[in-house]
């Protein structure tokens, strides 16, 4: 029988992310999230590479419609949703209406935002146009730093939040645990963040040291990351710099175990359980101190 894993003063919400449960529809995430313990799912409306399995919500109301009676027969609320793309072609009222829509439908709060454009002012004009697209339907875009992408670290996340803020308080930036350490970003600058800066982090683990090779942080982010505490990164230290009641998105992308026949219930169940014995242990340690 399945035990579930606490921590009695756990106060942060817990998002099963897409990436952790890919191989599974809209539907089946939400009923999934529920029967392993989460209180939200994050929903990939958009698939990441033209490889990934693609499950065409925005295009089919049928499926839309079956999203939104799991999530009311559940209880579960969507978290974030992704991926929004700011490339040099983006037109943003043209390719993310529809994206805006249908979050806003199913009740998403944050929305995650990749920065795959090398102008710096066209991103930033792209990504303010986007915050101010996604306001009136109360969304919150989350710039995401990624090593390979042409927002790098914390540092580049930080420069662009911070002059799109000045007009958008709906601008954010996102912390993936993964990013974080494969960057070599730093908890001092974290600890400079504004708090409201952030409405939901990534939490995941990453297996063993720094790769030299771009393609091999790249591989390791889409196929090979490790459940929270099984990994190299300091999540303890991570997590003592954010929000105590920041919500937490837990994305292990499992093709292995997926191979292995691994069904779908019990790796949602190990991301779930592993993220809380990870939250109880940097409590106890906080509590030591």
């Amino acid at each position: 029988m399945h035990k579930e894993i606490s921590s009695p003063n756990h106060r942060r919400p817990l998002s099963l992310a897409a990436l952790t449960v890919l191989d599974l529809s809209p539907p089946e995430m939400v009923e999934i999230a529920a029967r392993a313990g989460f209180d939200r799912a994050g929903l990939r409306l958009i698939p990441a590479t033209p490889e990934e399995l693609s499950h065409p919500i925005l295009t089919d109301p049928g499926l839309l419609r079956a999203t939104k009676q799991r999530l009311r027969e559940t209880g579960i609320q969507v978290g974030d949703v992704e991926i929004l793309r700011l490339t040099p072609t983006t037109r943003v009222k043209q390719d993310v209406e529809r994206f805006i829509e249908v979050a806003a439908e199913l009740g998403a709060s944050d929305i995650l935002v990749a920065g795959n454009d090398d102008t710096p002012d066209r991103l930033i004009d792209n990504f303010a146009e986007l915050c101010e697209l996604a306001a009136p339907a109360g969304l919150f875009p989350h710039l995401e730093f990624m090593p390979w992408t042409a927002v790098r670290n914390l540092t580049e996340a930080r420069h662009i939040v911070a002059q799109v803020r000045r007009q958008h308080a709906n601008a954010c930036l996102l912390v993936d645990a993964f990013h974080f350490d494969r960057s070599r970003s730093t908890l001092e600058e974290l600890a400079t963040v504004p708090p409201d800066w952030m409405r939901y982090a990534q939490l995941c683990d990453v297996p063993g040291p720094v790769p030299e090779c771009m393609q091999d942080i790249l591989r390791q982010a889409r196929k090979e990351r490790a459940f929270p505490g099984e990994g190299q990164a300091n999540l303890s230290g991570l997590l003592r710099q954010l929000a105590d009641d920041l919500p937490l998105s837990i994305e292990v992308p499992t093709p292995a175990l997926q191979r292995q026949g691994v069904p779908a219930l019990e790796r949602a169940r190990r991301a779930h359980d592993t993220a809380m014995a990870v939250l109880a242990r940097t409590q106890g340690q906080s509590e030591e101190t």
